[in-house]
């Protein structure tokens, strides 16, 4: 299995409307994927028809990975366990639910996630261990 990254929404947007990983982008060493997830998430947030083009132009350009069965029932499972130990609301745990998927994805890939969204990805790593790096 190669090594590759698969980004999360909150760098992607970032990125998208700041351009503020430009130079991590650049110096990244290795090949990129994306998340299904991470483009539905993308597509539903684009908020003119550049950010829809480039959205397109990212799903063309790189593989996409999809969440698989076992992700989505493990998914479940962990945010369970979630809602047990913090106490979170449904809606809290709802805006979790894709970041988990996410999460999954790229440990079944042994890819290496990166994200600006420390709290929520490092909460999950604590209930499934994956490769994360905050930016």
């Amino acid at each position: 299995m190669s090594e590759f990254a698969i980004f999360d929404t909150s760098v992607l947007i970032d990125q998208l409307r700041t351009n503020r990983h430009a130079s991590h982008i650049g110096s990244l060493d290795v090949p990129v994927k994306n998340s299904s997830v991470v483009i539905a998430e993308l597509r539903r947030g684009a908020v003119d028809s550049k950010e829809a083009k480039l959205v397109s132009e990212m799903e063309k350009n790189h593989a996409i990975l999809t969440p698989t069965e076992n992700n989505w029932l493990e998914s479940g499972a962990i945010l369970a366990r979630i809602r047990g130990d913090q106490g979170f609301d449904p809606h809290k745990l709802r805006d979790l639910h894709f970041d988990v998927l996410i999460a999954l994805t790229a440990r079944s890939h042994g890819a290496r996630l990166i994200t600006s969204n420390r709290a929520d990805f490092e909460l999950i790593r604590k209930y499934r261990d994956f490769r994360l790096e905050v930016w």
